[in-house]
């Protein structure tokens, strides 16, 4: 059942899913969640803004998720622990921005509190009669007489995310315009005047010597709000354009699986149960501009390596899918002028026979620049592999391609060389296990 507006109910001191939902379709604004841990009504420093660009809090309590989308219906999560949740912290405001248009345009949308690990509702607010607003705190986690309650808010802003953030203290990184430069002021006109006589000249002594200058504090760095989404109609991004061409740089992949069966085995009469041992892998095959090819993955434990070539390194092996950590590369883009091309791929270890009923969310995030995300389209052919992101060196730029491409193997043919087949890497292959 739906809260009304401005009502409260208590919540446990655990650990608590929120999450952001709605309706998509055709013209429907893109939706993000964010969390603001609060003192006194005020953040202590932008480390207290958990979103997108910045999904951990320091302490643990509050990490960013990430989307996934079901059948038409959309979730950005949220997972609050509030165990851990330092003393000082008063308030945790929980916001909804919109990207690419006004939450009069957002059908559906609601915040829903489930116990993380049951799975059980315990708080849910529908929010509705929105217009013009860009941002929404939708509600709040606040403690009374030593426990945790959740309020439900509805309080909207027409200055989206950064007129919210800055609203509870956040310093918002933004163009800034050089102001003019002052005028010169005139000098004035002295009358002259009749030199005095020189005078004997006086030694002094030398000024004392000037300690030395202290340095500078260091400047908090501003929160950067931008981020780049990859469609089919736009799927291609440079990151030299978003400063993104050093450091290290982190690819994810989560998904949810849905338990039913998957519709093109049903039809073959060989109903297929997803389940959660489903296992994925992430991998990469390489190309370096001295022409050594080679691919990271966890069958054959071929994890790579960042420092040395190939300068990729596979962090794990996950098996929940869960956006906090799910399957992570890491580029070292510190040696880019060594790639020739990455493509990132992603395949089926065991626990199904395709993707469909997969929602998977793919994030590159730059250690510089702003993060680059798309969402895996439906599955309707029986895949088990699918081409994720294609990174090509041009020589002055480093572009990544969103592919969100499934292929079919043909009988006897692994993935990886299906892969391998499709993009023309030509390498051979022998078969290998985890």
């Amino acid at each position: 059942m739906s809260m009304p507006k401005g009502s409260n109910t208590p919540v446990p001191a655990t650990a608590l899913r929120v999450e952001l939902g709605w309706s998509t379709g055709p013209g429907v604004p893109d939706a993000d969640a964010s969390a603001l841990l609060l003192v006194g009504g005020k953040v202590r420093s932008d480390g207290d803004f958990v979103f997108y660009n910045q999904p951990a809090h320091s302490s643990g309590a509050v990490r960013h998720e990430g989307k996934r989308n079901a059948g038409g219906q959309v979730i950005d999560s949220l997972l609050v622990d509030l165990a851990r949740v330092e003393p000082a912290i008063e308030t945790i405001v929980l916001a909804a921005s919109a990207d690419g248009g006004a939450f009069g345009q957002v059908p559906g949308l609601h915040i829903e509190v489930k116990d993380a690990a049951q799975g059980t509702s315990v708080a849910r607010f529908d929010s509705t009669g929105a217009t013009v607003e860009t941002a929404f705190v939708l509600g709040e986690f606040y403690r009374r007489q030593g426990a945790w309650k959740f309020r439900a808010v509805g309080q909207g802003y027409s200055s989206g995310l950064e007129g919210l953030a800055t609203d509870f203290g956040i310093t918002v990184d933004e163009p800034q315009q050089a102001a003019p430069a002052p005028a010169a002021p005139r000098a004035p006109v002295a009358p002259p005047v009749t030199a005095p006589p020189p005078m004997p000249p006086v030694t002094m002594p030398p000024p004392p010597a000037a300690p030395p200058a202290a340095p500078p504090a260091a400047a908090a760095q501003p929160v950067r709000l931008t981020k780049v989404t990859l469609t089919k109609a736009s799927p291609s991004v440079s990151l030299t354009k978003q400063g993104g061409t050093s450091g290290a740089m982190r690819v994810n992949l989560n998904w949810e699986v849905r338990k039913q069966f998957s519709g093109w085995a049903s039809k073959l009469g060989r109903p297929v149960a997803m389940h959660n041992d489903l296992d994925l892998d992430l991998c990469a095959l390489y190309e370096l501009t001295d022409g050594s090819k080679g691919v990271v993955q966890a069958l054959g434990n071929a994890f790579g390596s960042l420092h040395q070539p190939p300068f990729i390194h596979l962090d794990g092996d996950d098996r929940t899918g869960a956006v906090a950590s799910g399957e992570n590369l890491t580029i070292n883009l510190d040696h880019k002028q060594l790639f020739r091309r990455v493509l990132v791929f992603v395949t089926i270890y065991e626990g199904a026979r395709s993707f469909a009923d997969l929602h998977a969310t793919v994030t590159l995030q730059p250690q510089y620049g702003a993060p680059i995300d798309f969402s895996l389209d439906e599955c309707t052919v029986p895949s088990t592999v699918c081409a994720l992101a294609l990174i090509t060196n041009t020589g002055s730029d480093l572009v990544v391609q969103r592919e969100a491409r499934y292929l079919v193997p043909e009988r006897g043919v692994s993935p990886q060389r299906t892969v391998d087949y499709a993009y023309g890497w030509g390498m051979n292959w022998t078969p290998g296990r985890k």
